[in-house]
């Protein structure tokens, strides 16, 4: 089979839709398919983890998102028709389709060539966060780009509801994999822990982009919390707001590879805030990793964490409520110990290959409802 997978993002970026990417791609080529990549170029002289790509990637002039310079916009091109065209592919693959999936919806469209689409970014809320309005013109948007496509695929049950309230059809559940071999409790490390937290306190780790729609700042009441280390990995436009709002964490900066594993690992608390996750793959890879989640009840986290059974859900938006839950299980290492080998055990199937495969499936159903039928 032979797939464009046009994308809003991809390594050397480090995001949910540039991973999922990169592993759908890899799958493919484990599995014998050829897909080729299109997506925004990266920032001039920023060529790292390009090498990580399996297949080749057609980058697309772009332009930093403003106030969001990690964020890579693709500038109109020739050179996503032309690659669909030299490829000449099977299917097209719409990694969060917005602005550059759009083109590519529309190029397909003209070139008579399926489109899966792939749902990963709650673009509505985002509006709402940077806005404080605009939902609504989102909502048009979304719905105008994935009504195109022969199928979408949608991540979590919330997002799946979200979807069918605002119209969107053909929809279909795809979940994402999370490598168990990399993110695993044995890489908990004592002497990272005692450079983290010098006096032996309780490690609450976050993990992700620092930007407003996460709302880190959530975190502040766990900063008060005796005994306990708040412990930030990522980085972003609100790191230097919440340097202040969050007093005596720790911040690591942007993190990758086995040295984020290891960290992982090393935390007795995953805490995530953000509001508006499709899927939400941090509490995925804390989950892999023995650790107990703490998460807001909404989004992907729905699906993901099982309430007092691998970690804690709380009302969104509710400092209190994010600490006292932290509050409890840094009381009780018992439960945390409970929790998070039952977060464990429940991702362990949940593999790269397993998920990839099951996108495969999704991609052979697309192309059997294009064919045309066979008369008897």
């Amino acid at each position: 089979m032979r797939v464009v997978i046009v994308t809003e993002s991809f390594p050397p970026d480090v995001n949910g839709v540039a991973h999922c990417a990169l592993q759908t791609a890899r799958h493919l080529v484990d599995r014998g398919h050829a897909p080729i990549v299109v997506a925004p170029a990266p920032a001039p002289g920023n060529k790292a983890a390009a090498s990580l790509a399996p297949c080749p990637v057609v980058h697309v002039p772009s332009l930093p998102l403003p106030g969001y310079p990690q964020v890579r916009v693709a500038l109109p091109s020739r050179r996503l028709a032309a690659a669909l065209i030299q490829h000449q592919p099977d299917i097209v693959h719409l990694a969060s389709p917005f602005v550059l999936g759009v083109r590519g919806m529309a190029a397909a469209a003209r070139l008579g060539i399926p489109a899966v689409a792939v749902y990963q970014t709650d673009l509505a809320g985002y509006a709402r966060t940077y806005m404080g309005a605009g939902e609504a013109a989102a909502w048009r948007r979304i719905r105008s780009v994935h009504s195109a496509a022969d199928l979408t695929l949608v991540p979590s049950s919330a997002s799946m509801r979200d979807l069918e309230t605002h119209g969107v059809p053909r929809l279909k559940l795809w979940a994402r994999g999370v490598d168990t071999a990399r993110f695993r409790p044995e890489l908990r490390d004592e002497a990272l822990r005692r450079e983290l937290a010098p006096n032996g306190e309780l490690i609450v780790g976050y993990v992700g982009r620092l930007a407003p729609e996460k709302h880190i700042d959530l975190l502040s009441g766990v900063c008060g919390l005796p005994g306990v280390k708040v412990v930030i990995v990522g980085d972003g436009p609100s790191q230097p707001a919440l340097a202040e709002a969050l007093p005596g964490a720790v911040f690591l900066g942007r993190r990758g590879g086995g040295d984020l594993a290891r960290i992982f690992a090393s935390f007795d608390v995953f805490a995530h805030t953000g509001p508006f996750e499709t899927f939400c793959q941090t509490v995925q890879e804390a989950m892999a990793s023995g650790v107990p989640v703490v998460a807001p009840a909404a989004g992907g986290p729905l699906d993901l964490v099982d309430h007092g059974r691998t970690g804690l859900l709380v009302p969104p938006r509710d400092a209190d409520a994010v600490r006292d839950a932290v509050r409890a299980l840094a009381a009780d290492p018992a439960l945390r110990a409970v929790y998070g080998s039952a977060a464990r055990a429940t991702v362990e199937g949940r593999t790269w290959a397993a998920i990839g495969d099951q996108l495969i499936t999704h991609y052979e159903a697309v192309l059997k409802a294009r064919r045309p039928a066979v008369a008897v």
